[in-house]
C-alpha cells in the first residue's frame, strides 16, 4: 500500500512509541472486511453492531472507514491510547513504515532503527 505523498524509507524501520499522533490525523482508516470478524469480537459487538456503530462509507465509496470524532481523531482514540490496539487494522499497523503522510515526522514519536537492526531484533520480516 504506498498512499501519494507517502515516502518509504528504506534505511530504516520506525517503531511505534503509541503517541497517537497518526490517529489524530483526518483522513479514512480503512477497515478491510476479514477485519471486521476481529474487531466486532474484540469489542464484543455483532458485526453488524460493529457495523453500523463505528464505521462509514470510504470517501471514494469503495469499503468502510472506521468514523472520526469532530476533530478528526479516529473514534477508537480514548484515554490516550487505542481502544482496539490489539485488533487494530493493517492500515494502522503500517504507520509511518508503509505508508506515511507529508510532514509525519513532525508529528510523530516512532524511533528509527536501521532495518538491519529491526530484521535482528523480530521486528521486521527478512526480504
Amino acid at each position: 500500500m504506498n498512499v501519494k505523498g507517502t515516502v518509504i524509507d528504506t534505511q530504516n524501520y520506525y517503531v511505534c512509541q503509541r503517541c497517537t499522533a497518526c490517529c489524530k490525523w483526518p483522513g479514512d482508516v480503512r477497515v478491510e472486511a476479514d477485519e471486521i470478524p476481529l474487531i466486532a469480537e474484540y469489542l464484543n459487538l455483532s458485526e453488524q453492531e460493529f457495523i453500523d456503530t463505528f464505521t462509514r462509507l470510504r470517501s471514494n465509496r469503495k469499503g468502510l472507514s472506521i468514523i472520526e470524532k469532530s476533530n478528526h481523531e479516529c473514534i477508537m482514540l480514548e484515554n490516550g491510547g487505542c481502544r482496539i490496539h490489539a485488533v487494530k487494522p493493517e492500515q494502522c499497523k503500517g504507520f509511518p513504515n508503509s505508508w506515511n503522510f507529508p510532514g509525519w515526522q513532525k508529528t510523530c514519536d516512532a524511533k528509527a532503527i536501521p532495518r538491519e537492526e529491526a530484521k535482528a531484533q523480530g521486528l521486521l520480516e527478512e526480504d
